[in-house]
């Protein structure tokens, strides 16, 4: 059976995000229902400062929507979280396993809203496009989640691309040659299909490898 997500947007009293983020991961509702912390990442460009945003992995849809309607309960044990919003994910192409990422970088959090007759185009487009973008600029798609609750018909969507950098952030919207443009094509045709979209960058808070200390919000 597959395995279910949920993404947690956290909000937290004013300069405590550090603490709560290290609490995440041994919440007691977390570990008595079933999940376990997938990431927690900051805000890096166009969130506030005292937001995170976590995601948690789950047995089977049942197990995360049961958890998903405590609201904060899962959480309740830890002190600092001013607010909760939950919304339950199941993976569309990635991810293909639940291991969690564990590289530091640049993590963009991009949404859509696509309606259903083009469904199966942007998931193609998206299958074709992403082993040229990771082969071109050492990036990593993490997943692509579809919302349990999707807005009326549309097929909301969470898409979580990591980069090395911002550096290659902006190499990435630049193509430079015919097996870039063509990579960037097929991105942008995505835009094309969905009814809205838009990002805001992270960094991972509980990477492996290096520490991000720098003040970005």
């Amino acid at each position: 059976m597959k395995n279910a997500y949920i993404h947690h947007r956290i909000d937290v009293r004013p300069r405590e995000w550090d603490a709560v983020s290290k609490a995440l991961p041994d919440a007691a509702g977390l570990n008595r229902q079933g999940g376990t912390l997938y990431g927690v990442w900051r805000s890096q460009i166009g969130r506030p400062r005292d937001e995170l945003n976590a995601i948690s992995v789950w047995p089977d849809i049942d197990a995360a929507s049961d958890a998903a309607s405590a609201g904060p309960g899962i959480f309740a044990d830890i002190d600092g979280i001013v607010s909760c919003d939950n919304g339950v994910m199941t993976p569309t192409l990635r991810p293909k396993s639940p291991e969690p990422p564990r590289r530091q970088g640049n993590y963009a959090f991009r949404w859509f809203e696509t309606p259903p007759e083009n469904w199966d185009e942007f998931l193609n487009l998206c299958e074709a496009a992403w082993p040229g973008f990771e082969s071109s600029y050492d990036s990593q798609i993490i997943g692509l989640w579809r919302f349990l609750a999707d807005n009326g018909e549309l097929r909301r969507t969470l898409l979580m691309t990591r980069r090395p950098n911002l550096a290659v952030w902006e190499r990435s919207k630049i193509p430079q040659g015919d097996a870039e443009t063509e990579v960037r094509r097929q991105l942008s045709r995505r835009y094309d299909l969905c009814e809205s979209t838009s990002v805001f960058t992270t960094t991972l808070l509980n990477a492996e490898d290096t520490e991000d200390s720098v003040r970005w919000a």
